[in-house]
């Protein structure tokens, strides 16, 4: 069932999933309702937008990583289709509660609400009290009054105002709110809507039923069996965590160092995955900690400070590289207090990363300055002029301070892995619906073709097949809702997804079926970007990346227009 909820008239429907949409879930269903009833000359913070929340086909399944949530709107920061990707407690539940999506629209001016997820329904509640708080503060507050096990999305200041770098905070397995809808600004639409929180019921008796469960039982053992006894889901991610990239992609001569001048970073090894595993220990932390219930690969963490009181969690690679290397700070402890308070301000960390380099890159501070990272993040919690400037991202921040060298595709700040290093990821950057995105099928260094064919990431060669492979791969799992790093062991045995397919949804499931709707699904988004307005000559990376040579090694990134394109085939 779907759930429609407009802000402005207070009224809440429920239906049935129309039939055209029935075999969608995840970024498939978010992007389906967005390009089916967003018009694409709707302004994004205004009435005609709308705000996706949909689990994927194996949410409720019980199996491990397949709890993650699509967040759908069109997005104020690229103002193309988006669909954000977090984990955290809520996806399960509203399986679990049988809702395959609801739809947020309208607003009224003024005031703020709750929407109140339950087994009975949805109501909205008054949320003017949480106005101005924290997304620490905010969910504190939640908890308190609907309880210690409630599924909490909420936004803080920066969604309060707007901004387009803010994100849409989601409470963990602990009740923490360090789980994100980072990417596209969605945290503004639900600003714009005057919904300042989603807060679910847990439930014991699920309404949602797998087909098949004691086959789907089977499935999960052998799934997660599977997860354990793989070394990148068994071993590396469990003990260091994402940030055990940071060594990888530094020997690499890709890791974005003072945006993105250089791909080494001098002081790599202060910030890395061992350097971030022994601080926890040493300090009482968990370096290892699922990010959302019955999740075996536990790649999450949680960061105490030199006192041992938790300073920050969920503290991943993508914000370890861009609020450090990329702005030439090398201290831990600093880039933790700049993570907590992005996560309090509900800003996007990778966002923030990039805008922070560019303003370092413009001479607002220097290099390195941790202490002035700060001071402008403190900036966009008062909203300050030159704070509302630095929420709105890096392609706006570059424009108001004349900076030439931006690193961001269709106005979304880059992840942490330069193109000229990564040449598949960048060829990702440049066609993905969704700008530049590392959650859209990212290049790194080992992914196969489907013939086990592993291409060198820093040579031409087949790079352009592996980023058309690798995004539709990432549409699969995100509309499965499965965590993205499962994929090792199913891409050598995909009959460990299609089990847990066919035992929980029903019907016949195979690879060929999968890809092709994630084709569906990529080409249904193009077509709303076409509309939009977006054509051939915004699926580009900025000039720079072709122009300059990326020391260490003098690695360009070398694909003229037609070769770009030629990543997209038929779509």
């Amino acid at each position: 069932m779907i759930y429609r909820v407009d802000l402005a008239s207070r009224q809440v429907t429920r239906e049935a999933l129309p039939a055209a949409w029935e075999g969608l879930g995840g970024r498939a269903l978010t992007s389906a309702i967005v390009s089916a009833e967003v018009p694409a000359s709707a302004w994004p913070l205004g009435e005609k937008n709308r705000l996706v929340l949909a689990p994927g086909l194996l949410g409720g399944s019980g199996a491990s990583s397949s709890g993650r949530l699509s967040v759908g709107a069109k997005s104020p920061l690229t103002g193309a289709i988006k669909e954000s990707n977090t984990g955290g407690r809520p996806g399960q539940m509203l399986a679990r509660l049988g809702i395959r999506a609801i739809v947020f629209g309208g607003s009224r001016e003024g005031r703020w609400e709750i929407a109140h997820v339950h087994p009975r329904g949805i109501e909205l509640l008054p949320a003017d009290d949480l106005a101005g708080r924290d997304t620490y503060e905010t969910t504190a507050a939640l908890h308190e009054r609907f309880g210690p096990k409630v599924g909490i999305l909420c936004i803080g200041p920066a969604g309060e105002q707007r901004l387009a770098a803010a994100n849409i905070a989601v409470n963990d397995i602990d009740g923490f709110p360090t789980r994100n809808a980072g990417r596209g600004g969605l945290g503004a639409v639900m600003g714009s809507m005057g919904l300042k929180a989603i807060v679910i019921e847990p439930t014991d008796t699920p309404v949602q039923t797998s087909v098949d469960p004691e086959r789907l039982a089977q499935a999960r053992r052998r799934f997660a069996q599977a997860l354990l006894a793989h070394p990148s889901t068994g071993q590396s991610l469990p003990r260091f965590g994402t940030a055990a990239l940071v060594s990888v992609i530094n020997a690499l001569g890709g890791l974005p160092t003072r945006n993105f001048r250089q791909g080494e970073f001098e002081e790599a090894a202060r910030i890395d995955g061992q350097a971030l595993y022994t601080t926890i220990v040493e300090r009482g932390g968990r370096p290892t900690h699922p990010c959302m219930p019955g999740c075996v690969i536990r790649c999450s963490n949680t960061y105490p400070g030199p006192d041992g009181r938790e300073l920050t969690r969920g503290f991943e690679y993508e914000s370890i590289v861009l609020l450090g290397s990329n702005c030439g700070i090398g201290d831990l402890d600093t880039l933790a207090r700049l993570n907590r308070r992005c996560d309090e301000l509900g800003l996007d960390t990778m966002e923030m990363g990039v805008t922070l380099g560019v303003c370092m890159e413009a001479g607002v501070l220097p290099f390195g300055d941790g202490q002035g990272a700060l001071n402008l993040l403190e900036e966009v919690a008062r909203g300050t002029p030159l704070g509302r400037v630095l929420g709105q991202g890096a392609a706006v921040t570059g424009r108001v301070l004349g900076v030439r060298r931006v690193p961001q595709v269709k106005g979304q700040g880059m992840p942490a892995y330069d193109p000229r290093a990564l040449k598949g990821t960048g060829l990702t950057y440049a066609t993905s619906p969704m700008g530049a995105d590392h959650t859209a099928g990212n290049c790194l260094p080992g992914s196969a073709l489907p013939d086990g064919t592993k291409p060198d990431p820093h040579l031409r060669d087949r790079q352009v097949e592996l980023s058309r492979y690798l995004q539709h791969l990432a549409t699969i799992f995100d509309t499965l809702g499965l965590c993205w790093f499962t994929r090792a062991p199913i891409l050598a045995d995909w009959s460990l997804l299609t089990d847990l397919l066919e035992a929980h949804c029903g019907g016949e499931w195979s690879r060929e079926k999968l890809l092709a709707l994630a084709q569906e699904t990529l080409r249904r988004e193009r077509e709303y970007n076409r509309q939009v307005g977006y054509g051939p000559q915004h699926d580009a990376l900025p000039e720079f990346f072709h122009e300059e040579p990326l020391p260490p090694l003098g690695l360009r990134f070398e694909f003229d227009p037609a070769e770009v394109r030629s990543v997209l085939g038929d779509l």
